[in-house]
């Protein structure tokens, strides 16, 4: 692929979990376990590719409106592959950093500190790839934080770029491809402000059955496109 045309930041809407479960008669708690997995996948394609920057949406504000069960194995198996994540001595940690995005402070403290360890393991030296992963993440929330935190600072005044320095994601480069999995067209709140210019990509698989040739079909797409931000 042509290395000036391929997006340097995308971002995933991973759904289709649960139906993926219901359509292979296994619980939800293994479905979530295998989408939890292809992220994994998804990142080495991207890597592969020289995709720099992958986001993933991994849990919404609105999730935690879910069936107690539900969130709290959600919960379980966060403990279980950010454990994973800070034990293992893959060497290929060594080129990704890793950060989380979103109202953190609302998961149980446990998680709290595995997050911040895992943070903390990535953040040092150059990183040729990072993840993010929005969790405890609603668009509309991140606005409203952002705002909330302007005025604690008693700003009188604000242009595009004050606003884009108060986002969970200040500093990172906006999304430059959206993909969403299992038909549904919309973004349900991803990423509001930075998604101004993205290019969206809708894929009709649930999201544990996006393959690597999903990803280069979306990748394809994109390379089509000719982007005029405006102009």
């Amino acid at each position: 692929m042509d290395g000036d045309k391929v997006p340097g930041h995308i971002a995933i809407i991973p759904d289709g979990n649960r139906r993926w479960s219901v359509q292979n008669g296994i619980s939800r708690q293994e479905g979530y376990a295998t989408g939890i997995r292809k992220i994994g996948d998804v990142l080495k394609w991207c890597k592969a590719r020289d995709v720099r920057m992958l986001t993933m949406w991994g849990f919404s504000t609105d999730n935690f409106k879910r069936d107690r069960d539900e969130v709290g194995g959600l919960f379980e198996l966060f403990k279980e592959n950010l454990k994973k994540a800070i034990d293992s001595d893959d060497r290929n940690k060594d080129e990704l950093r890793v950060r989380f995005f979103g109202r953190i402070s609302l998961f149980p403290k446990e998680i709290q500190v595995m997050i911040k360890k895992a943070e903390e393991m990535t953040s040092s030296g150059e990183r040729k790839y990072q993840l993010n992963l929005l969790l405890s993440y609603g668009g509309r929330e991140e606005i409203v934080d952002a705002v909330n935190s302007m005025m604690d600072e008693g700003l009188k005044a604000v242009d595009e770029d004050t606003i884009s320095s108060h986002l969970y994601t200040k500093g990172l480069p906006d999304p430059d491809l959206i993909i969403r999995t299992s038909g549904e067209q919309r973004l349900s709140g991803l990423m509001p402000w930075q998604s101004c210019y993205s290019e969206f990509y809708f894929c009709k698989k649930l999201w544990p059955d996006f393959s690597k040739r999903d990803l280069d079909a979306a990748l394809n797409e994109y390379m089509k496109r000719k982007r005029r931000y405006g102009k």
